[in-house]
């Protein structure tokens, strides 16, 4: 009788090697997930791809279609040359000018192009290969 409450106390050993030999493995497993799933989201913060590539800055693109086709700024921009420049010559007076980054006429391109186009956002800084900080001011 002894025996056998050795033998059973032995299988309940093995047991709980064995639960806990499961347990210690979810728990590596369940780690590398966590730490696969960290790196594959910090991934773009570390390998940096340029996103804005255009051959075309936004500033460009307005320097085009100002110097281009004047029917050409109409489709684009809904208003024609000497309009946009009549804008650009109200928002100076109005004490408007150049950003840091961004000049006036670009400023200006952007905000009538959104309103013509009816774009989206994200597509709307695409055009112009800025950024959404940029574009929204």
């Amino acid at each position: 009788m002894y025996s056998s409450d050795e033998d059973s106390s032995e299988v309940e050993e093995e047991q709980r090697h064995q639960h806990i030999r499961k347990m210690m493995f979810m728990a590596a497993f369940t780690t590398d997930i966590i730490a696969t799933a960290a790196l594959i989201y910090a991934d773009p913060l570390y390998n940096k791809v340029p996103y804005h590539t255009s051959a075309l800055s936004g500033a460009d693109w307005v320097r085009e279609l100002l110097s281009g086709h004047s029917e050409r700024i109409r489709n684009e921009l809904g208003v024609h040359k000497h309009v946009f420049h009549a804008l650009i010559d109200e928002l100076q007076l109005a004490g408007y000018g150049h950003s840091k980054h961004v000049y006036l006429e670009e400023q200006l391109a952007i905000f009538l192009y959104t309103c013509v186009t009816g774009l989206s956002f994200r597509h709307v800084c695409e055009r112009f290969q800025r950024s959404g900080e940029t574009v929204s001011k």
